[in-house]
């Protein structure tokens, strides 16, 4: 009966040693695309891995205590350790769950992150500078050679029937101001010259 339960334990130690390698070796390759960062999926494998131990260790010493009479103590054996791969698998399959469950998180909010960055440099790229205001165009005016003082002649003023322009294709047309009434010229006032 000690020899069998030495057995037991002896299996049951080398199972779980081993499934917790393959959960280690494999969990950081699966955790290394979520992290990008090799050292934390290892550290979180790790942790994982650790908890997967104590469980199943904590597991197997419980069905240890079991007792199981077949008659024959290698029977005995068989029997404790197929309850125990059952318990081994189930602990399995709920480590590789919580694995997946924190890869996705992380996933998620490096795509979260990922977006408000995106967001980020859309509203730098694309913010609208602010205007300023624009000054009404005054026409040009010509200084009178007799009296030295400027006077406001407009030069080509637009003519009143005359049709609007329309630019030419590839260039913007800016806007013309009317003139304001300190241009308008005097009909009175005009001097001709013969």
């Amino acid at each position: 009966m000690e020899q069998g339960y030495a057995v037991f334990l002896l299996l049951g130690v080398v199972l779980v040693l081993i499934d917790g390698q393959l959960i280690y070796r494999s969990g950081k390759g699966y955790m290394n695309r979520a992290y990008g960062d090799p050292e934390a999926a290892r550290s979180m494998t790790r942790l994982a891995t650790v908890l997967f131990h104590l469980v199943v260790l904590g597991m197997l010493a419980l069905v240890s205590m079991i007792s199981v009479d077949t008659g024959d103590p290698v029977k005995n054996v068989v029997m404790k350790l197929g309850i125990m791969l059952l318990v081994l698998a189930l602990v399995h399959a709920v480590t590789m769950v919580i694995l997946g469950r924190i890869r996705d998180r992380q996933l998620q909010q490096q795509l979260a992150d990922e977006m408000a960055e995106d967001h980020r440099q859309f509203d730098q790229a694309h913010r609208v500078p602010a205007q300023s205001r624009a000054e009404p165009l005054a026409y040009p005016t010509t200084t009178s050679p007799a009296a030295g003082a400027p006077t406001a002649t407009p030069v080509d003023p637009p003519a009143a029937s005359a049709p609007l322009a329309t630019p030419a294709p590839g260039t913007t047309a800016t806007p013309t101001a009317a003139p304001t009434p300190e241009q308008q010229v005097d009909p009175t006032q005009v001097k001709t010259i013969r």
